[in-house]
């Protein structure tokens, strides 16, 4: 019988891995446990009918040692504070592993956007705002999109932060649209740097990129872009679902094409040329690379032994347990894991706060350029610990997040 797990479980598990690798005392492994603060929320608006409307909302900020915290912003029905806990956890690892002098913090509303007005996921965003803004900031936390949030999201929450303090603050927040400080090619960074650690890894296990078959799940921002930067680099995409369901082609489809036509009846499945399969027959279909791209837990112990792929890179947060990290390992597929795979995304909005604080705007070629440089070496260098170690990706990726972290609390000491 499978075990049931949580993100909270996943990452708590995947945090004790990486202390007892790195022989943490208790008091850190303890201290990195726990959040350094969750903020809970009611988010109160009027509906358009004029009903009032009744969100829960929140707010978790793990650890700020390295830098302000970073983090996305979801609205999902399923927004849970252990979800969010979780979430903010990755962050911190994540920024650690690409250098990124930031700490982790991620935010929720429990909602169904699919069921709102563009005017109430307006006065959503605004309220939410409102309640947290005295932990919000430049220097405090910048918030950024995440599921079912985007750069119109982002933009109200630019405006509302800076109507609060009485002057326009675009550092506030990234993932902006590029006409109020947002920057070039934050749209497709997470896809962007997916993709160069798919580049990095083939060369590493002796895989010609231009050859390889790519299976990817989840058609939204990260998984189409994914698809499609792949696609330009000469690789076939055999297979892409959504949350309705996928298809499979093994003479390969256009991402594009298949974006037309789910954006005309609201599913990838029915594609022209295509065979309809469902997500779980994704996960396990023929090809040499998949890409997790949807939501947590979907590689578990059940089908672990059944995927094909000899790479999996992924491009969601927590999709694999750590049962079938075991399993993937014993069959010797080459896991990028998510806090390498997807910090693309994170990379940029560094980029862009950056710019935001010099008033400056870079070209897409000098982002793209320090985002390539800023990947390949975070991928060196999880990949060096790796083989040193004698560990999958993954392990070594905790332990250069969790330790870097570990050694900036030892370092700075606890406030009396």
């Amino acid at each position: 019988m499978a075990q049931e797990h949580t993100a909270l479980t996943v990452a708590l598990e995947q945090l004790k891995i990486a202390a007892e690798k790195l022989k943490l005392n208790k008091g850190l492994h303890e201290i990195l446990k726990h959040p350094k603060r969750a903020i809970l929320v009611s988010v109160t608006i009027k509906m358009d009918d004029h009903s009032i409307g009744v969100f829960d909302g929140c707010r978790v900020q793990h650890w700020d040692v390295l830098g302000p915290f970073k983090g996305g912003l979801r609205y999902h029905p399923n927004v849970t504070l252990e979800e969010v806990t979780a979430l903010a956890m990755w962050m911190t690892w994540k920024c650690a592993v690409v250098g990124l002098p930031y700490g982790g913090a991620k935010g929720g509303i429990t909602c169904d956007t699919k069921k709102m007005s563009i005017g109430e996921q307006e006065r959503l965003t605004r309220r939410y705002v409102s309640l947290i803004v005295d932990y919000l900031g430049p220097h405090r936390d910048v918030p950024a999109p995440d599921v079912y949030t985007n750069e119109q999201t982002m933009a109200w929450i630019m405006d509302t932060y800076s109507q609060l303090k009485g002057y326009s603050i675009p550092e506030s927040v990234t993932g902006k649209p590029v006409e109020i400080g947002g920057s070039e090619g934050r749209f497709c960074a997470t896809s962007q740097g997916v993709a160069l650690c798919v580049r990095e890894a083939t060369e590493k296990i002796g895989l010609k990129l231009k050859s390889t078959s790519v299976a990817v799940q989840g058609y939204g921002n990260v998984g189409y872009n994914a698809a499609s930067i792949l696609h330009s680099m000469g690789c076939k995409i055999v297979a892409v679902s959504d949350s309705r369901g996928g298809v499979y082609c093994a003479e390969g489809l256009n991402p594009y094409k298949v974006r037309v036509h789910k954006n005309k009846i609201g599913t990838v499945q029915g594609y022209e040329g295509s065979i309809d399969i469902t997500n779980p027959e994704l996960l396990t279909s023929k090809c040499d690379i998949l890409i997790p791209a949807a939501m947590e837990n979907q590689i578990t112990e059940t089908n672990a032994d059944k995927i094909k792929a000899r790479i999996v890179a992924e491009g969601a947060n927590g999709p694999t347990t750590p049962e079938a990290d075991k399993i993937l390992r014993e069959k010797d597929v080459f896991l990028i894991p998510d806090i390498l795979a997807n910090s693309g995304g994170v990379t940029v909005s560094y980029f862009e706060w950056v710019q935001n604080l010099t008033r400056e705007h870079w070209t897409l070629d000098e982002v793209n350029r320090r985002l390539e440089a800023k990947i390949t070496k975070a991928f060196a260098d999880v990949n060096k610990l790796s083989m040193k170690e004698e560990s999958d990706m993954r392990t070594a990726a905790l332990m250069l997040g969790v330790g870097r972290v570990a050694h900036a609390i030892k370092t700075l000491g606890l406030w009396p």
